[in-house]
């Protein structure tokens, strides 16, 4: 047998480069969208996004997708370790949960400076008691301690540290899910368990209490979202499609909707629930908490997107050319998410001091839609003009002299 018989291992094999799948950043386009739209304030278009139909919002689908996205863009490099060494797997996810932490600072001193701008400005006052800011002015010596180690959040910038958080433990969670998924799977759960039996959460300071994003529960649909990507990388399913379990996740949908919408149902099950509480049940399987990722939150959430992944059209619809624009959102997640944070403050801003002027609200969600849409636009042009500068050099590189 001759040396070229000799089969390579399929975890050093060169992997085959697959079609982008178009709902991944259709859809976390569409939760960046929805997350603008619901932090900005008195809008109309806040009755269109997905917390409407049930118990989850955005944020929600925003964890999913971005586990999904970690799971397909970080995997392969931790497949490939056997020839690199483990820090060059690990080294990319740090460096993005460091850059997480530095945009969070950045938003955190933008949202001061804004509403302080309001505040003095356009004597728009009540915004210096808002968000969470009320510490910032009151008690600003710990306060300033507090921000820089995630301590103290506002409103509508507290996504990011438990993304971040996230991020940094991921190598951890890749690896445990490359070896055995189930068990990353049940430990997962098991965490996000304790932490509503026990309400373990990462300290607030110098507020009293935990971060409202509590990572130590939110992991569990991150968790959920990677095994997703790391499952799609090798072209399979995580969760298969299966009929009992497509119309089961379903009919939660529709007990969900009547759960909001019809009368009666929705004291009837809220009762029932309390009674589970007093009954020993940890409470988050019988609330609605967000903090702590209740259980009929999570579960929407997951059932909705099981369902959304098991229609053929949707993949169809996400990769069409009409919803390009979202597409384009959600490749740039992180600076949309950014812009939109900004859009919506200064939203804020704009609606306290015009205040009673409801036209604003129908004219400032298309604008900001619109800027986004821009901003995430030139994001693509520099990125693709950055790839396109290595392969450049080296083609530049590789051609012959000339002959003198």
């Amino acid at each position: 047998m001759s040396r070229h018989d000799i089969a390579v291992p399929n975890e050093l094999a060169q992997p085959v480069k697959r079609p982008r799948d178009p709902r991944i950043d259709a859809f976390r386009g569409l939760a960046l969208l929805m997350i603008f739209v619901d932090h900005s304030p008195h809008n109309p278009f806040e009755y269109l996004t997905v917390r409407n139909i049930g118990f989850s919002d955005a944020a929600e689908a925003f964890f999913i997708m971005s586990g999904v996205a970690a799971g397909l863009a970080y995997t392969g490099r931790f497949q490939a370790r056997h020839d690199k060494g483990l820090w060059q797997a690990v080294a990319p996810m740090w460096k993005r949960s460091w850059t997480l932490y530095l945009v969070q600072i950045l938003l955190t001193s933008l949202a001061i400076a804004i509403f302080a701008a309001g505040a003095t400005w356009f004597g728009v006052d009540e915004l210096l008691t808002k968000i969470n800011l009320r510490q910032v002015f009151n008690n600003t010596a710990e306060a300033l301690i507090g921000i820089p180690l995630l301590g103290h959040q506002l409103g509508y910038v507290n996504i990011l540290p438990a993304y971040s958080v996230l991020l940094f433990c991921g190598p951890l969670m890749i690896l445990l899910g490359l070896w055995r998924p189930m068990l990353l799977l049940g430990l997962s759960a098991a965490l996000w368990l304790a932490a509503g039996i026990w309400r373990i959460n990462l300290p607030n300071y110098p507020n009293p209490g935990g971060w409202f994003f509590n990572p130590v529960a939110w992991q569990f649909i991150f968790v959920v979202g990677l095994l997703t990507g790391i499952f799609l990388r090798r072209g399979e399913r995580f969760v298969p499609k299966t009929p009992w379990l497509f119309w089961l996740a379903t009919g939660w949908l529709a007990v969900v909707l009547a759960w909001r919408y019809v009368p009666g149902f929705g004291p009837f099950m809220n009762h029932q629930m309390a009674v589970l509480g007093k009954a020993g049940l940890p409470f988050n399987m019988v609330s609605h908490d967000k903090t702590f990722l209740a259980l009929p939150r999570m579960t929407h959430a997951l059932a909705l997107a099981y369902v959304l992944s098991c229609l053929p059209w949707v993949t169809r619809l996400t990769g069409s050319k009409a919803l390009s624009f979202l597409r384009l959102l959600g490749r740039q997640g992180l600076l949309v998410f950014a812009a939109g944070t900004v859009l919506a403050l200064f939203n804020h801003v704009i609606m306290g001091y015009y205040a009673g002027a409801d036209w604003l609200g129908w004219a400032l969600m298309p604008l900001g839609a619109l800027i986004l849409i821009a901003v995430a636009w030139m994001g693509d042009i520099q990125k693709t003009a950055q790839r396109q500068t290595p392969a450049r050099k080296a083609e530049v590189a590789a051609q012959p002299m000339p002959a003198e």
